[in-house]
């Protein structure tokens, strides 16, 4: 009997206890831990699974699912792993997401994030009656809230790091999801430096002078430049799309894609699901599928933009928008089915990417917009030959540029009409009113 496809669950717990659909990827939980790596920067484009995959890490290590192994992760990859099987449940995890974070406010993006660093605090409540923390370590707790100081709110998720390893003996591990969202806000509202100042103080104080982290895992679509946020970090283990790391870990690959239609009885629908939805390429592993498609289209049963249309695109649209007329011809060559080979540096500097057109082809990478065909050595070892990743993202575009036409105004309108007809009347007497 098929499994019932749940649209929208992030939480591994309640899909596994709904016994809803779900494509097993906890043989990620051995690899990484066993990698040994202190800091962990996995980027990949959104709707990927990435808030699932810290869910799922969070309920395997987490103290507060101790006991509760069989339940969660029986029948799965991870639970035939007898040495990670007996690391179950028991490990203080710090578990918070960014998300949410999407203002164009520099005050009110904070005033969320200040809430969110509250909650992961307060899931550890239980530290306030703890004997082996001091009466200076409680008072610090109190003044954890929605109103606290930069200062206490950049410095918090070490010091309940901290307080965790005093309680239980185990340093703990720290799971971040979406870190790049409210640095891609900022960008876009103009409060770029405030921002990446306070990120960069609290990845300081969390990931680097913290003696008491055990792990972290963080999670983000960009990779931004070091100089700006990970300056101040001991070179955390990165996983773009280029790197022979995790690879399938996130998104499916034909197989799981082909095992679910055949679960969910649409086998018949896998030539126009891989014409559709085929193309992601993730270091070496081509024939990717993003799962928010896959999902929405085993759930209804009808082709269509699901993962383009499950973000407003702003950021992307801006760029390109307002770039250059040789990028948007390079832009529409790939329209038109094309390729093109660029030197692509996958940090993407947000300060470069109005002064700077080759910046935004690392950001278009990063999102899943484009993919890679192949590496292209006379270019360095940067160089890469890009596309448009499949025929979803095709759409998408032609979607989009055909709204910026449509958003113009009704004299526009008449201009190209005139232009069509031959009218230069019309034509002179529209670019006299704009001059």
């Amino acid at each position: 009997m098929a499994r019932v496809v749940a649209i929208g669950k992030q939480r591994f717990d309640d899909i596994r206890e709904g016994e809803f659909f779900l494509v097993d990827k906890t043989a990620f939980i051995g690899e990484w831990w066993r990698s040994g790596d202190d800091v962990t920067l996995v980027c990949r484009p959104r709707r990927f699974g990435k808030t699932l995959t810290l869910s799922m890490v969070e309920c395997f290590l987490s103290t507060r699912y101790a006991g509760r192994g069989d339940e969660l992760f029986g029948g799965l990859a991870i639970w035939d792993d007898a040495a990670m099987r007996a690391l179950q449940g028991s490990v203080p995890v710090v578990s918070l997401s960014f998300a949410a974070v999407k203002r164009h406010d520099y005050a009110q993006a904070m005033q969320q994030i200040r809430q969110i660093l509250r909650v992961a605090v307060d899931t550890h409540a239980y530290l306030a009656d703890s004997p082996a923390i001091s009466a200076q370590d409680r008072a610090f707790l109190a003044r954890v809230s929605d109103d606290m100081d930069d200062v206490t709110a950049m410095t918090c998720l070490g010091e309940l790091c901290r307080m965790l390893h005093a309680h239980w003996g185990v340093r703990p591990v720290v799971l971040l999801d979406e870190y790049d969202t409210p640095l891609q806000e900022a960008w876009l509202g103009g409060f770029w430096d405030q921002m990446s100042d306070f990120v960069r103080g609290l990845f300081n104080a969390t990931f680097k002078t913290n003696p008491s982290l055990g792990r972290a895992l963080v999670t983000g679509i960009t990779r931004v430049s070091q100089e700006s946020i990970f300056s101040d970090m001991n070179n955390p283990a990165v996983a773009t799309v280029t790197t022979e790391r995790y690879e399938t870990t996130f998104g499916f690959t034909e197989a799981e894609v082909q095992a679910a239609l055949n679960e969910c009885g649409k086998c018949a629908a896998m030539d126009e699901v891989r014409r559709w939805y085929d193309g992601f390429t993730f270091g070496d592993v081509q024939g990717l599928y993003n799962p928010w498609s896959i999902t929405n289209f085993l759930k209804s049963g009808r082709l269509d933009t699901y993962w383009a249309d499950s973000s407003s695109n702003a950021l992307v649209s801006d760029l390109l928008r307002g770039a250059s007329a040789a990028f948007k011809g390079e832009f529409e060559q790939l329209l038109a089915g094309g390729t093109l080979q660029k030197a692509v540096d996958e940090r993407v500097h947000f300060r470069r990417l109005r002064t700077n057109p080759e910046a935004v082809w690392s950001l278009l990478l990063a999102a899943g917009y484009l993919r890679v065909v192949r590496r292209v050595e006379e270019l360095g070892p940067r160089g890469l030959e890009l596309e448009l990743t499949n025929h979803e993202v095709r759409v998408s575009f032609d979607d989009m540029v055909r709204d910026w036409f449509q958003d113009g105004s009704e004299s526009y309108s008449e201009f190209v009409r005139a232009l069509l007809a031959g009218d230069a009347r019309s034509m002179t007497r529209f670019l006299n009113d704009v001059a």
